[in-house]
């Protein structure tokens, strides 16, 4: 049985924790190199895209919004997973939040940058994004502030500056002990800038504790708040299965879902690439297992309440929609969309012989699907069977967006390979027996 990290003595966790800082290995450098490359397949289809116009895209009348949007939901939704679960651990001082806190809180900042890029893609002329700004000109033309993309913009912005905040807060007493025993030049000045002269005082502790409780309570509200403005953008709308007044807590309880999903996975392939399996016990991922579950089974109610009020109202333009998703064209979308939200987890997590770390993290791949799948089949088929029947029609991607899509997932998984060489990615001073205490 191995031994628990708090019994552990504080050299050894630093030592555990520090050393993935100062190994870079071939499986590493291969993993970046494929990544980097499948980033720059992306970069250079959103550039194509720049100059051929949004006409290679499979956009086209009704349907003006695909793959792009599908891929902001998703990515938004994706960012819960530092915030609400690493703020509301730290809020109620759970004693096993200490491994998990800031592979969370990093999910959250790259997943926003990640997220955050979209409505740009989408714009088209992305160049002219600064529209958006209520900046001073002498047309005196301001932004349309009933616009979603312009409330998207506002939270996306507080939503990452509080999440980059929030991240940066736990880093700073790691950063002074990397900046005083780490030998690389530019790493050692790297971590002295960041660490703000740092000296451990009393003072100094009680400040930060202040601060990351207060940043955790400012960004509990954010976060509910942004992934329902994300939900208003169709909810305003008068399409139907989208003028819906349950979109906001549905996409919430959605993003929450897929967040923990995301960070299950995360901490998972950390623990078996990293070898921190002392410090990623069995015992935190199934805490996390339960409140996948949760979710899962919170996700079937707001689906079932949703679909099924349609159903029964039978009004003509919904059936169209609830139609083709249900029986027709998005049928199998829909269905395998519901077997791996609710099917899977249910099976794999219910189960308690069954609730291992492999099923757990089987789970978490089969939502993470699923949740992508949720996201299509909201927003493509209300499009694609508008009010007005003889404007129907079909969408389909092309390669511009299917690589856009992969170079995002290959952008998340660069940006977390690079933090966790630069940062640890465990706090080690939470494992410190008492902040003000020398060693």
């Amino acid at each position: 049985m191995a031994t628990a990290p708090e019994l552990l003595p504080y050299h050894q966790i630093r030592e555990d924790l520090f050393r993935p800082l100062s190994r870079v290995s071939r499986r590493y450098m291969l993993a970046t190199v494929i990544a980097f490359i499948v980033g720059i397949a992306g970069l250079i289809a959103w550039t194509f895209q720049l100059s051929r116009g949004m006409g290679v895209t499979g956009l086209q009348r009704p349907v003006f919004w695909g793959f792009y949007i599908v891929d902001f939901v998703f990515w938004i939704g994706i960012s819960h997973a530092g915030t609400l679960i690493s703020a509301i651990l730290r809020l109620t001082d759970a004693g096993w939040r200490k491994p998990v806190t800031r592979a969370a809180e990093a999910i959250t900042v790259f997943a926003l940058m990640i997220g955050g890029m979209f409505p740009i893609i989408h714009l088209g002329r992305a160049w002219l994004f600064y529209w958006l700004l209520p900046y001073p000109n002498s047309r005196l033309l301001w932004p349309n502030f009933r616009s979603p993309l312009l409330w998207d913009l506002t939270a996306i912005v507080t939503y990452v500056t509080g999440s980059v905040i929030y991240l940066y807060l736990p880093l700073i007493p790691d950063m002074a002990q990397l900046a005083e025993q780490h030998k690389t030049p530019w790493r050692k000045r790297l971590y002295r800038a960041l660490s703000l002269g740092w000296t451990g005082s009393d003072r100094e502790w009680h400040a930060l504790e202040r601060a990351m409780k207060l940043m955790a309570c400012i960004i509990l509200a954010v976060a509910v708040s942004v992934h329902t403005v994300v939900a208003w953008d169709f909810a305003m709308a008068l399409a139907p299965m989208w003028h819906s007044t349950i979109f906001g807590p549905y996409f919430v309880a959605g993003a929450i879902f897929s967040g923990i999903a995301a960070l299950v996975l995360a901490m998972a392939i950390i623990r078996k690439v990293l070898h921190l399996e002392v410090y990623l016990t069995r015992h935190h991922f199934d805490r996390l297992a339960k409140l996948l579950l949760l979710m899962s089974l919170l996700w079937i109610y707001f689906t079932l309440a949703e679909n099924l009020t349609v159903w029964y109202g039978n009004e003509p333009k919904e059936m169209a929609v609830f139609g083709a998703r249900t029986r027709a064209h998005y049928a199998p979308y829909f269905w395998t969309m519901v077997g791996l939200n609710f099917v899977v987890p249910f099976i794999l997590l219910g189960i308690r012989k069954l609730r291992t770390i492999r099923n757990s993290v089987i789970a978490s791949i089969c939502v993470l699907v699923g949740m992508w799948l949720e996201r299509f089949v909201i927003v493509v088929p209300t499009l694609t069977n508008p009010r007005l029947a003889s404007a129907s029609s079909f969408y389909t991607p092309t390669w511009i967006e299917l690589a856009i899509t992969a170079a995002t997932f290959a952008a998340m998984a660069m940006l977390y390979m690079i933090f966790a060489k630069l940062f640890p990615i465990i706090a080690v001073w939470e494992f410190k027996p008492h902040p003000m205490e020398d060693e």
